[in-house]
């Protein structure tokens, strides 16, 4: 590999979505962010992108307009551009699915009701599009929330999947912590809290300080310097388990297909894993 290529599979910037990648398994992240292979998004992560965009326009209006009503109208006006999409199509949804899918994404947009009264909310920013460089590491990320609440600023992120047990809660309050951190780099200014708002369910949220900042930023550091040797280098470990028979690109993964075999022979894999289908065990 010449040493242009090796510059052009070094990302421009880490965000918490690729950063979390490359740790979970960094043949994973190359599959994805070099070899760009499709890795389309299901159903679960089109309907948490329709709930999204649905309450980022809510919020963007006046507080006495975010009413239910008016979350049913945007959806109305979204909801072409879902079904349009690609990769919604790619689902193949049948009448009674897709019916389903609107009842599931309204039950989520709903959802925003029973965690607080969105007409009570000062919004500062919706879909902030922070870029700022943490610790030496060029960062992105998308924040959906900015509130103010007195003098404090809060970050809030929508989730629409369901609550982590708290031993795997680790990973998204992270994310929330290097937005927080994100904040204050690019604003001056620390944001007190940051919130996980898991739509219908609760709110997890932690307080923002230099101490609650240093593992996540220590982190991301360290997951940097890693990804940047495997590109440099063009080596990419391989990390296998249960999450194989999940991997949309088991079939490109040797290690990855021999553990979904493993997993099969020992009788330890759903019957629904997709890595089944693709490498023809079903």
């Amino acid at each position: 590999m010449s040493d242009n290529q090796t510059l052009e599979n070094i990302p421009p910037y880490l965000s918490p979505s690729s950063s979390s990648l490359f740790e979970q398994c960094a043949m994973k992240w190359k599959f994805s962010y070099v070899d760009r292979l499709p890795d389309p998004p299901g159903e679960s992560a089109l309907l948490g992108t329709f709930a999204h965009e649905v309450l980022e326009f809510l919020l963007q209006e006046t507080p006495h307009n975010r009413t239910k009503e008016k979350a049913r109208e945007l959806a109305r006006v979204i909801w072409p551009k879902i079904e349009n999409d690609t990769d919604f199509l790619a689902l193949s949804l049948d009448e009674d699915e897709v019916r389903n899918f609107k009842w599931k994404s309204w039950n989520a947009i709903e959802g925003l009701w029973k965690l607080e009264e969105p007409s009570e909310v000062e919004v500062q920013d919706t879909e902030r599009d922070v870029r700022v460089v943490l610790e030496g590491v060029p960062f992105r990320g998308v924040v959906d929330r900015v509130d103010k609440e007195g003098q404090s600023v809060i970050v809030a992120d929508y989730k629409s999947g369901k609550v982590p047990q708290k031993r795997y809660a680790g990973d998204k309050i992270r994310q929330v912590l290097l937005y927080a951190a994100a904040i204050r780099e690019a604003d001056g200014e620390l944001p007190s809290k940051a919130r996980l708002l898991f739509l219908g369910q609760e709110t997890i949220e932690t307080e923002v300080t230099e101490e609650a900042l240093e593992e996540p930023l220590q982190r991301l550091k360290n997951t940097w310097k890693q990804l940047n040797v495997a590109c440099t280098s063009n080596m990419f470990s391989t990390t296998t388990g249960p999450l194989c028979a999940w991997c949309p690109f088991v079939t490109h993964c040797p290690d990855g297909e021999e553990q979904v075999r493993q997993l099969v022979r020992n009788k330890r894999v759903r019957h629904d894993a997709p890595a089944l289908e693709a490498l023809s065990l079903i």
